[in-house]
């Protein structure tokens, strides 16, 4: 007798909950691609029910404390990530169906030797769920954005801000390009829209990266419209020595390349280099690559620049990693905002008298910004801060600080463009002695 046929769509569910638990216990989000699933159509609906539990995290949250009586099972498996995809298909997913939420849910369950024994209430949770889905779709936009966060947020960025960081959150990140020069005829044919100097932006995409025209001729690279902001203000002249601290995976690095540095690239880890390399040579761009610690590198000779883009906490990034903000503690900022005064007290002793340096971090977080520069500028003699001016971010003018900081965050459109742009700051010192 042949044996009984899976049921469709199951394959794709148990691929997804083992991904999402993996989220759920500390790792980063990474789609899924195709050896994690073949069939196009299924990856691309497991990613869609992965990212919308990302997203709707916060919500999620609240409905599973009101469906779950006694709380979220000890030592159940994979019966959470099965229970939360499901949920965000019953409420947030309706196009999907309900029914194949049900009954993939619950055969799910039964496939997985430590939630087996849950499977009836996973089934009678999810009914619950869908009795009151009409409710839970309308809950309010501001549990996306955890308390550990969004007390601070409110208070940097106001309420119209936070709103836009909502949006965003669950919008996700369109696909920004550096162009390795102007091609207007390479920008139509990529079906972008200039964001930003030499960034352009794709709303929507139809393949991977790695298919799209001009990939393999490296004619561009991808790095998202904030991060590609710090190394077009260095001002300084073509040949400059300049060094890119923590520079994997390259973005900048090409950028100081494309401006006619000469381009010291250091990072500490030898896989992250290994990559920048290969992101250089597609490119047909060369520097210097060191494998070391940006906070002990002792030059032979000082840099007239460095740029130093330091391990943050990378809330700003939660387009693309809604994940981060729920990983993210008190304590980890607190531990990165140390690890930068020491990376930045070696960046300057890098840096040559009259030299320029450029600080920043992917984060929305004050203490990893805006008290960094009163820190370095009282803790490091003869730096002085060089301020950014409005005419300096063309298209974003708004990002320029009365300070002459650089403050980007998710609710900000670059040249007027759908889709935000990453949460960044960016400070700009001279070293006068």
């Amino acid at each position: 007798m042949a044996p009984k046929s899976e049921p469709a769509g199951l394959k794709l569910r148990l691929v997804a909950a083992q991904r999402l638990k993996a989220v759920l216990a500390g790792d980063n989000f990474v789609p899924l691609n195709a050896a994690d699933l073949a069939d196009g159509r299924d990856r691309a609906l497991a990613n869609r029910l992965i990212t919308t539990a990302l997203r709707r995290q916060g919500q999620l949250n609240f409905i599973l404390h009101a469906v779950l009586d006694k709380g979220m099972p000890a030592k159940s498996g994979t019966f959470e990530a099965i229970l939360r995809l499901s949920l965000a298909q019953l409420v947030f997913l309706p196009d999907l169906g309900a029914h194949s939420a049900l009954f993939l849910a619950v055969e799910a369950t039964k496939r997985d030797p430590k939630a087996r024994h849950l499977s009836g209430l996973m089934n009678a949770v999810l009914r619950s769920a869908q009795a009151n889905s009409a409710k839970f779709g309308m809950l309010s936009d501001d549990l996306l954005i955890p308390d550990t966060f969004g007390d601070t947020w409110l208070d940097a960025y106001g309420e119209a801000a936070i709103d836009g960081f909502s949006d965003a959150l669950l919008a996700g990140a369109p696909l920004d390009l550096t162009l390795k020069s102007n091609d207007p005829d390479l920008i139509d044919t990529l079906g972008a829209q200039v964001a930003l100097a030499d960034t352009v932006r794709i709303e929507q995409r139809d393949r991977p990266v790695e298919a799209l025209p001009g990939y393999a001729e490296g004619q561009w690279w991808v790095q998202d419209a904030a991060s590609a902001i710090p190394a077009r203000l260095l001002a300084l002249q073509p040949g400059a020595r300049v060094l890119d601290l923590c520079a994997a995976p390259g973005g900048k690095t090409a950028q100081l390349i494309k401006a006619g540095y000469a381009v010291t690239a250091l990072d500490s880890d030898a896989t992250r280099m290994e990559r920048l390399r290969g992101n250089l040579a597609r490119l047909d761009y060369t520097a210097e690559t060191i494998v070391g610690d940006a906070g002990t590198f002792a030059p032979a000779s000082l840099y007239s620049g460095v740029l130093l883009d330091a391990p943050c906490s990378a809330t700003g990034t939660f387009r693309r990693h809604p994940e981060v903000i729920w990983h993210r503690s008190v304590g980890d900022v607190a531990g990165r905002v140390r690890l930068q005064r020491a990376l930045l007290t070696n960046a300057f002793r890098c840096l040559d008298v009259d030299g320029v340096l450029l600080y920043c971090v992917c984060s929305l977080e004050p203490a990893e910004g805006e008290e960094q520069v009163d820190w370095a500028l009282d803790s490091l003699p003869g730096l002085e801060l060089f301020p950014v001016s409005a005419a300096d971010l063309p298209g974003l003018e708004q990002a320029v600080t009365p300070k002459g900081l650089v403050r980007t965050h998710p609710g900000m459109s670059p040249s007027g463009l759908a889709g935000g742009m990453d949460g960044f700051f960016v400070a700009r010192f001279r070293r006068r002695r």
